[in-house]
């Protein structure tokens, strides 16, 4: 992603309907496969950060300060485009994964629990260790 000098202006940044925490949910979705990757959260300087890397960079609401995806693990998140939900209250990442693994569990994606209702009682299944929860 190329940006310009105009990247601060905050025209832009002010169309996002963020939440009173002052955060928007973020997705990330893969480019190739479309897999949805992750979700997670940004502010305003996750946001912007974002534009200027061309990496993905997200809020961290347990530790409470922004984070580059990868920084610590390498699995970082080429950012391809980014687009604004028609409300304006959701981001999406059109991203590329290094490594092909988003989740900090060693998954591609975060999204393996499935729903399992096949004995009439509805269990989430773990897709990726292989258990039950």
């Amino acid at each position: 992603m190329q940006t310009n000098n105009n990247a601060q202006s905050p025209q832009w940044l002010d169309s996002v309907k963020w939440n009173s925490q002052g955060l928007v949910p973020a997705i990330a979705q893969e480019v190739g496969s479309k897999d949805i990757l992750m979700m997670a959260w940004m502010n305003r300087d996750a946001l912007l950060e974002t534009l200027q890397k061309g990496q993905a960079v997200y809020w961290s609401r347990s530790r409470q300060k922004v984070w580059h995806k990868g920084e610590e693990s390498g699995h970082f998140q080429e950012v391809k485009s980014i687009h604004l939900d028609c409300d304006g209250d959701t981001i999406l990442l059109m991203v590329e994964q290094k490594d092909g693994i988003a989740c900090h569990t060693g998954a591609h994606s975060c999204f393996f629990n499935d729903l399992d209702i096949s004995s009439g009682v509805p269990v989430w299944r773990d897709l990726f260790h292989g258990d039950k929860k």
